[in-house]
């Protein structure tokens, strides 16, 4: 095996790690409500979540190719193997360190951050795509706004629908309801986020002379959605806590509107070919609800914290991803 393949190998077992543990850190994503409102017992909302992931991320793949081909063009990098590990090496450090704190960062912002930041390391400032980078940062930054307006106005609607309905039964019966909308988060979750690694393997590919196109081979769909799938049965415990108790107390009416919210536009995003953030349209469609439902019993200090690490993860990303591509250029270039 020569030195390039050993590479691409090193790559795909990156991608793949990261893939592992994107699944278990936006586990949340999509069983945190449903396990608030005991909807799920958490054994039996991750088993869901797992199978959901799957299938999810084998049926699209037009994020994936956004992602290989919009940020930066992997036809011109020089030495576009060495920018991929940088990407993931920072990304993957970003994931741990959030999912350590408990804090639902976005999987998506660090590997479009680090990508970006890795791209600008090896080529400067050409190295970068603006048309395909600034639209994917839009919809990064429309899209959390959207998921809170959608869930505000589910919830503002059907708070005066089931007004004179006595809680328990409205309860019990959303309950059930509940079940599927976590499915339906899962399986656009699995739609959107293993696309990126699916894209980053591809992007490799590309810049090893392996293939000529941006077309997802059929086993990076496979080994993609099998490593997030796995990664989602291990489950993301203190994120979990964080979405579904930390922002507000979830009943299970709250907990549908938030995952049909959320879902919806990420679904909407998948179908138009834009990765967008699952952390971040699930917990701003929690805090769009929790608003529609009672404004003070959000708790917006925790809130605060999150959208914190929203802004802050693209640019602290990048820089690690520039600092992690000079190390590795002093060896492998």
């Amino acid at each position: 095996m020569d030195y390039t393949m050993w590479l691409v190998v090193i790559i795909v077992t990156l991608a793949l790690g990261f893939d592992f543990i994107n699944g278990f850190h936006d586990t949340a994503n999509a069983i945190a409500t449903s396990v608030s409102t005991r909807a799920l017992t958490p054994r039996r909302a991750i088993i869901l979540a797992s199978v959901m992931n799957l299938l999810g991320a084998l049926m699209f793949t037009g994020v994936a190719k956004t992602i290989g081909g919009s940020i930066t063009d992997p036809f011109k990098l020089e030495h576009g193997l060495t920018v991929v590990i940088a990407t993931l090496i920072a990304a993957i450090v970003w994931n741990l360190i959030t999912w350590w704190l408990g804090i639902p960062s976005s999987s998506s912002h660090a590997i479009i951050g680090a990508l970006a930041g890795a791209a600008i390391a090896s080529e400067g400032w050409d190295g970068i795509n603006y048309s395909g980078f600034t639209t994917i940062l839009k919809w990064l930054i429309l899209s959390p706004i959207i998921a809170f307006i959608a869930g505000f106005c589910l919830m503002f609607v059907l708070k005066r629908i089931f007004a004179n309905s006595s809680p328990h039964t409205v309860n019990k019966r959303f309950r059930y309801v509940q079940v599927v909308t976590a499915g339906f988060q899962a399986f656009t979750h699995g739609t959107n986020d293993a696309q990126k690694a699916m894209g980053i393997i591809t992007l490799a590919l590309v810049a090893a002379g392996i293939q000529d196109n941006l077309d997802i081979p059929l086993w990076v769909k496979l080994s993609a959605a099998l490593a997030m799938a796995l990664g989602t049965s291990i489950g993301g415990w203190k994120i979990i806590k964080t979405m579904g108790t930390k922002i507000f107390k979830i009943d299970p009416m709250n907990g549908f509107s938030a995952d049909m919210a959320s879902a919806s536009v990420i679904l909407v995003a998948t179908l138009s070919h834009i990765p967008v953030s699952t952390t971040h349209a699930v917990t701003s469609s929690i805090l769009g609800v929790g608003s529609a439902k009672k404004f003070s019993k959000v708790k917006w200090n925790m809130a605060g914290r999150i959208v914190v690490t929203w802004f802050i993860t693209i640019p602290i990303v990048g820089v690690l991803a520039i600092l992690i591509y000079y190390l590795l250029s002093l060896f492998l270039h």
